[in-house]
C-alpha cells in the first residue's frame, strides 16, 4: 500500500491588504516559499462585502513567476501588456506566466448578492525559464472535468484524477491543481509522486487525518513526503484546493510582484521597470 503523507504543517490563514485595499486571506506567502517550493504564494479573496473587493488590482509587474487565478463565484476583469483583455467567472482559471515580463491587472466583481471569491496561486518559474516569453490562458469552466468518486466531486484543473486529465499542460514544475469537495463521512485518497510538494488548503468545512488532526477552514495543509494523501470528513463536508509540483530547489530573491534566483538580477528587473524596458515581448499597454 502506498505510503500515506503525514502532515507537516498547518497554518491558519492571515487578514492581509492588497493591490488597491483589496482585503483577502493569505494562506501562505513571502516568508515560507522554502517550505512551499515551488509555490510562493496563495491568497483567499473571498468576499460579501464590495468595498472589500472593488478597489482591485490596478496595473502592476510581474517577472519570473506564473500567477493562477481559480474564481468560485462573482468575476474578475483582467488586461495586459500582451493585449489580453476578458472576464473570468464562476469555476474558471486564468493561467498566466510572466516570465521576462508583463504588466496587468485585475478588476474583481459581484454577483448578484455582491459576492465575489476566488484564489490566487502563485508558481515559480526555474531559473532557465525566468526570461521566457509571457504567455497567457484563460480556461473556461465547461473544459475543467469533474470526476466523483464515492460522493467526492473533483474538479481538475492541471493534473490527472484516474484516467481524467486536466486541460493545464505543458507546465515546467508538474503541477497538480484539484477543487475537491467531499461530503460528510467520507474519505478522499490521492496519489501524488514522491518528491513533490503536496498542500492543501481548506476553504470549507473541515477534515481529519490519520494523526487524529482535525483541520478547519481558512487552514493550509503542508504533508511531509509519500506516495498519496488521505482526507477523511466527520458531520460535516469539506471543500478544499489540492495542489502539488516539483520543487525548484533554488535560491529565491523576492522583491513584491517579481521573483528572482539573485539579488542583481532583482535590481535589474526594478532598474528595467523604472527605465521603460521591463516589457520585452508582446504590446506596451500605455500606462
Amino acid at each position: 500500500m502506498p505510503s500515506i503523507r503525514k502532515i507537516q504543517k498547518v497554518m491558519k490563514s492571515r487578514p492581509t491588504l492588497e493591490g488597491a485595499g483589496v482585503h483577502l486571506r493569505r494562506a501562505f506567502g513571502f516568508h515560507d516559499e522554502n517550505a512551499f517550493d515551488p509555490f510562493l504564494l496563495l491568497d483567499d479573496f473571498r468576499s460579501d462585502d464590495p468595498r472589500k473587493y472593488l478597489p482591485g488590482f490596478p496595473w502592476h509587474p510581474h517577472r519570473g513567476i506564473e500567477t493562477i487565478t481559480y474564481m468560485l463565484y462573482g468575476s474578475a476583469e483582467h488586461g495586459d501588456s500582451l493585449g489580453n483583455k476578458g472576464v473570468i467567472g464562476p469555476g474558471d482559471v486564468q493561467w498566466m506566466t510572466a516570465g521576462s515580463g508583463i504588466i496587468h491587472q485585475e478588476m474583481p466583481k459581484g454577483d448578484p448578492e455582491g459576492r465575489m471569491g476566488g484564489f490566487q496561486l502563485w508558481a515559480n518559474l526555474p531559473a532557465r525559464m525566468k526570461m521566457m516569453d509571457p504567455r497567457y490562458r484563460d480556461i473556461g469552466s465547461d473544459s475543467i472535468p469533474e470526476v466523483e468518486l464515492y460522493g467526492t466531486k473533483i474538479k481538475v484543473v492541471a493534473g490527472r484524477v484516474g484516467d481524467v486529465r486536466g486541460p493545464v499542460t505543458d507546465i515546467v514544475i508538474d503541477p497538480e491543481y484539484l477543487d475537491v469537495r467531499m461530503p460528510p463521512n467520507s474519505t478522499f485518497d490521492h496519489p501524488n509522486p514522491p518528491g513533490h510538494t503536496v498542500l492543501a488548503y481548506l476553504y470549507k468545512g473541515k477534515a481529519l487525518f490519520e494523526e487524529d488532526i482535525t483541520v478547519p477552514s481558512e487552514n493550509v495543509i503542508l504533508f511531509g513526503d509519500g506516495a498519496s494523501v488521505r482526507f477523511r470528513t466527520g458531520d460535516l463536508p469539506a471543500s478544499f484546493l489540492l495542489i502539488s509540483g516539483k520543487p525548484l530547489k533554488e535560491p529565491v530573491a523576492w522583491g513584491g510582484p517579481i521573483v528572482m534566483n539573485t539579488q542583481a538580477e532583482l535590481e535589474q528587473a526594478f532598474t528595467e521597470l523604472r527605465s521603460g524596458k521591463f516589457i520585452r515581448s508582446g504590446n506596451d499597454p500605455n500606462l
